[in-house]
């Protein structure tokens, strides 16, 4: 064992978990690449521009129900802590049968889904009709996008990572294959990126299936089914689930501010600050599998009744996510022109960079405490702690500061206040963590 103390005796797992789920999330940027390079290979442009723009709205789309993953990670995790398994299965159901309804939900409403999320985006006619030819491929796989939140959230809730890994493969192999197809060979170009990703959806879907008939007994599962509308369940699962999407809309509200405050302090600055926040949505992927897997492992101490491993888990993980933050942070400061020269050839660009590339450090040491505080909060199905901490850090330790920085045309400012955005969410979820250590979860509070 790496960890010898019997308080660490979950070392290796954790960080067995830890990497997995890292290898997982990294295929999602990576399947982004791909689609860019099919589309960016096209002799039209507006073709990339369009998918581009339909990226944006399924993003805000899903993003709304990434609670369908969050919750169902806790809840199982904890279920498993309290070797609860008809609970386990209960929220499969549950979660599994919330995403087929918005999904099915979601197909009955494209139109004026459709319509109004392009009206809010404008663009150029010929790109706005590329991205619609998008949207009205993907949105098809809706059911299967959400259901796959389900499957992934109650696989990792059970430890099972390996699982989300094969999914994940099975997903991106699908539409790496597909895009090849249906953009190369077919010439359906944005409608043929959206089909891929659609389809490969549903082929994700069907393979978490696959792997969970192995386990699934149906006379057992008719018999918890019946439990499906208990009503104190159902109310908890709602106020978690609530509590989860203010939480998420708080901190893209966040995102979106910084972006259009560096828009309003020129071209030049708001190339500058996208660069340097790829770095952190880049750090996000890496840190977020730490995250997961605080998230499962803070769910089932916290069902089997263990603080003590809880203590253990928030300094084991806390210390990697910190050490792993400000390891890609001091690359980036420590090299600067080659690596973000690979992103842009504007000099002006990379010599903006080169004076706010420091933010970073504080930004992702503490960032990568947030995202992992975060995570252990989610695994203590925690949601009041959770939605409170993201509006205290939105509206206290971002807005003011960063209005005046808009104001001021000063872009330390504006880097200072996210770092005070980050800075507010690891104290104020961090305040909350000696009481965890002791009581019961605010389970679905």
């Amino acid at each position: 064992m790496i960890f010898k103390n019997e308080r660490f005796d979950f070392g290796d797992r954790f960080l067995r978990l830890s990497f997995v789920n890292i290898v997982s999330n990294l295929m999602v940027p990576l399947a982004g690449l791909v689609d860019t390079a099919f589309l960016g290979h096209l002799d039209d442009i507006r073709y990339l521009g369009g998918v581009a723009l339909g990226a944006v709205l399924f993003s805000y789309l899903y993003w709304t129900f990434g609670f369908l993953r969050m919750g169902t990670t806790g809840t199982t995790a904890q279920a498993v802590g309290r070797g609860d398994d008809e609970a386990v299965w209960l929220t499969l159901l549950r979660n599994g049968a919330i995403a087929l309804t918005v999904g099915f939900g979601l197909l009955l409403l494209q139109y004026p889904i459709r319509e109004a999320g392009f009206w809010l985006l404008q663009a150029a006619p010929e790109v706005e009709q590329a991205g619609k030819s998008y949207y009205n491929a993907q949105i098809w796989g809706a059911p299967a996008a959400l259901m796959d939140f389900v499957l992934v959230g109650w696989f990792l809730g059970r430890e099972r990572g390996r699982t989300v890994l094969v999914m994940s493969l099975v997903n991106n192999s699908v539409n790496v294959v597909l895009n090849y197809w249906f953009i190369f060979r077919l010439g359906m170009a944005s409608q043929g990126a959206g089909a891929a990703t659609a389809v490969s959806q549903y082929a994700m879907m069907l393979t978490g299936f696959l792997l969970l008939s192995r386990e699934w007994n149906w006379a057992r599962i008719r018999a918890i089914a019946r439990r499906l509308r208990t009503s104190d369940t159902l109310l908890a699962d709602f106020w978690l689930n609530s509590n989860i999407v203010i939480r998420t809309f708080a901190l893209i509200s966040t995102f979106a501010l910084f972006t259009n405050f560096s828009a309003s302090m020129g071209t030049v600055t708001l190339a500058a600050n996208t660069l340097l926040l790829q770095v952190v949505t880049f750090s996000a992927y890496f840190v977020d599998g730490i995250a997961f897997a605080t998230e499962n492992f803070a769910g089932m101490f916290c069902g089997g009744g263990k603080g003590q491993k809880l203590v253990a888990l928030t300094q084991l993980a806390g210390s990697t996510c910190l050490g792993l933050g400000l390891a890609i942070a001091l690359v980036f400061i420590s090299f600067p022109v080659p690596l973000f020269g690979l992103l842009t050839r504007h000099n002006d660009v990379l010599q903006m960079v080169q004076q706010y590339v420091g933010w970073l450090l504080p930004v992702l040491g503490f960032g990568s405490l947030a995202y992992m505080l975060d995570g252990y909060f989610l695994g203590l199905t925690a949601g009041h702690t959770l939605r409170q901490s993201a509006l205290l850090s939105t509206l206290v330790g971002f807005v003011p500061l960063g209005a005046i920085a808009s104001f001021l045309h000063n872009p330390h400012l504006l880097w200072l206040a996210l770092s005070g955005f980050m800075l507010t969410r690891t104290l104020t979820l961090g305040s909350q963590l000696s009481a965890t250590f002791h009581t019961p979860s605010e389970a679905n509070s």
